[in-house]
């Protein structure tokens, strides 16, 4: 019997978090294992129960989302956390992903998007919506040079490596990226392997963070 997804619960308005537990626990995958009304609260609670992601809230009384978020990555490394706030903010988005935030959704798509963030973020992906992060990120990008610099970390990969590096940030799988690019998943894992050596990063994670900040979502 596979074991189901193991979440915890983090927002203050108990409403939400009912409607919320409602929604995750009538998926057969998933299992809603404790919740909490404020950021201290979250912090024990999850602390000792271990789930497999946990959802937090920012605005949150008694340790915000955002701390939360610093002590949880440090006091229960093993979860993955995705953030579910109102906030469609570039600044929050920024802090989270700096942070180790494994996710970004805003709870008025909650219901077309949460479940399918729960899923990749517990199979190890960042969970950053195409048309969500463009928006966020539009007004911080850089604007193209003609004669671009050959210098740049982006300078060291190749077109194809810059196709896989942009559709691992758009949050895509390895078997999702090889059906576009027409290759085998273990070509697809020793693009990303070369990726990370020629950045020295070394998480896919981190490897969003790097596409974000080259604006390789612009186009």
């Amino acid at each position: 019997m596979i074991q189901p997804i193991r979440i915890f619960l983090a927002d203050d308005h108990a409403v939400l978090r009912a409607g919320l537990k409602a929604l995750l626990n009538a998926e057969p995958d998933m299992e809603v294992v404790g919740e909490a009304g404020d950021g201290q609260s979250c912090i024990q609670a999850a602390t000792q129960l271990r789930p497999d992601v946990i959802l937090l809230d920012i605005n949150m009384p008694h340790c915000n989302g955002l701390e939360a978020l610093v002590e949880l990555r440090r006091q229960a490394p093993l979860s993955r956390i995705l953030i579910l706030t109102m906030h469609d903010d570039a600044g929050y988005l920024r802090q989270v992903l700096a942070a180790g935030g494994a996710g970004y959704v805003l709870k008025q798509a909650a219901d077309t998007e949460l479940l399918s963030a729960i899923r990749t973020v517990y199979n190890g992906g960042v969970f950053l919506h195409p048309a969500h992060t463009k928006i966020l990120f539009e007004d911080t990008l850089p604007a193209p040079s003609s004669t671009p610099p050959t210098d740049t970390p982006l300078a060291r990969l190749s077109d194809r490596e810059l196709e896989v590096l942009r559709l691992i940030a758009l949050g895509h799988a390895n078997k999702e990226i090889a059906e576009m690019l027409y290759l085998s998943v273990k070509s697809v894992e020793t693009y990303k392997a070369r990726l990370m050596e020629k950045l020295g990063l070394t998480s896919r994670a981190a490897l969003v963070r790097f596409a974000l900040e080259h604006g390789l979502l612009a186009e």
